[in-house]
């Protein structure tokens, strides 16, 4: 084939996407944000769980409570060790069979298993039945997790006009900070109108019973919007593949890799603000925090002013890699995130000095917006259409392993023994892989997204 015919046969694919129907914006910010809003709001709620009421839930008879920290999170490492099968699973049916149902089928799975983590008996009630119910449901819910970013990044590329695919990547991205907020909101009512032991009683519970709320209105949208034009040519043009995971494997290992290590430093960057300073803040040395001498309603306070720049760097990152591409925007947020992570410990010494952490909140937020802003274009477009949703979806779940599952227990651990210096150092080193994989990657502002 010619160079001539390959750039009209380009053309002709690239116009019959645009003639085909498709979703609103409306539509397609709905269905693609609520999914991720639900996983971080899920997520986030353990995180907030696991660190301050699970180490007496259902680890009471651990006498050190350092201990009964560490074994608390090592709970939240578990749906993460679950979602790359998730993604295998979700990512072969989105390829054969549609965005549509598989985002549908994700949703409803980790819906369901976190309503019922909130119906779990206790410790006290069960002993360590309930510890293994609460791992189980844990499991199931990275399960449906492992299905869920994927989709939704490719029902708002997918779906994208020409020159602002990044920009629609930003709403599935946009799903963080909103679910971050929700559930930070949460506990900070909660909070505000019950003490301590009735957060242990049942308080803890309402986050994880809430959720169903988001689950049944995800539900509503997704039902409701069509397929995306993108995959709706690959079924026209006979380009879906029986096997999908082979494809990807066969020819896009090198890709996963790269999306891998790209995503890592926004999972470890994440959970380290999220969820590990929330116990150094709150916790004294001996329960295996950092004695600042916060409340944990003042440390959730500063958390969600924080949110708000996280979602304000999302859009301009996204903005910017529509106009100067992906590759550049992520070389600076590595780069920064070295420094961030050589400086930050610094803002964490003192006691109660709410300026220092909000900065560090702050700054660490804006930088992660800017990290993770643009990867909902950019790592669908290191794959074809017909291995889209499979490739991105391990990719991105791989880095959960990678990234994030022990983040919480690994830093707890690190600034116990040695120091919060430890895990500035832990961060910086992620950032360093994650700044390599971008340098091996090529621009993909251009790619042509029908292929």
């Amino acid at each position: 084939m010619t160079a001539v015919e390959q750039t009209t046969g380009l053309q002709q694919a690239a116009g019959k996407v645009e003639q085909m129907t498709r979703d609103s914006v409306r539509t397609v910010i709905a269905a693609s944000m609520v999914g991720t809003a639900i996983e971080f709001y899920d997520f986030y709620a353990y995180g907030t769980a696991a660190a301050n009421y699970f180490p007496k839930v259902f680890f009471s008879d651990t006498t050190n409570p350092t201990v009964a920290l560490l074994m608390s999170l090592l709970t939240f490492s578990i749906a993460f060790i679950a979602r790359p099968v998730g993604s295998l699973i979700f990512g072969h049916f989105g390829d054969r069979m549609g965005r549509k149902t598989t985002l549908v089928v994700s949703l409803l799975t980790m819906g369901i298993a976190t309503f019922l983590i909130g119906c779990l008996p206790t410790y006290d009630m069960w002993g360590v039945a309930a510890v293994a119910l609460l791992c189980l449901c844990r499991f199931v819910q990275g399960i449906g997790l492992g299905g869920e970013w994927s989709g939704a990044a490719l029902v708002a590329t997918e779906n994208a006009p020409e020159g602002k695919r990044a920009l629609y990547g930003s709403f599935p991205e946009l799903g963080a900070p909103i679910g971050f907020f929700l559930s930070n909101g949460t506990y900070f009512l909660l909070e505000s109108f019950n003490d301590n032991a009735a957060m242990i009683s049942w308080g803890w519970r309402v986050p994880f019973l809430l959720s169903s709320v988001l689950v049944i209105v995800g539900l509503v949208v997704r039902v409701q919007m069509e397929e995306t034009p993108v995959f709706r040519l690959a079924q026209q043009q006979h380009k879906v593949v029986k096997s999908p995971l082979t494809e990807v494997f066969r020819k896009s290992w090198r890709q996963v890799i790269q999306a891998t290590f790209i995503v890592a430093v926004t999972y470890t960057l994440f959970y380290t603000l999220a969820t590990w300073s929330l116990a150094w803040g709150t916790k004294t040395t001996a329960q295996g925090g950092g004695g600042l001498g916060f409340t944990n309603r003042e440390y959730l306070l500063m958390l969600m002013i924080a949110i708000c720049v996280f979602a304000l760097f999302i859009v301009l990152s996204c903005v910017y890699a529509d106009r100067i591409g992906r590759r550049r925007v992520l070389v600076f947020s590595s780069v920064a995130l070295v420094v961030f992570a050589l400086v930050f410990p610094y803002l964490l010494m003192g006691h109660r000095n709410f300026f220092q952490v909000e900065l560090f909140l702050c700054v660490g937020f804006a930088l992660m917006g800017i990290a993770f802003g643009p990867i909902g274009a950019f790592l669908p477009e290191l794959f074809d259409a017909n291995v889209r949703y499979s490739g991105s979806g391990i990719g991105y779940n791989l880095a959960a392993i990678v990234g994030a599952a022990f983040v919480p227990t690994i830093a707890t651990w690190l600034s116990h023994h040695w120091g919060v210096r430890s895990v500035g150092l832990y961060l910086g080193v992620m950032a360093v892989c994650c700044l390599v994989a971008v340098l091996s990657c090529r621009e993909t502002k251009d790619t042509d997204f029908t292929k």
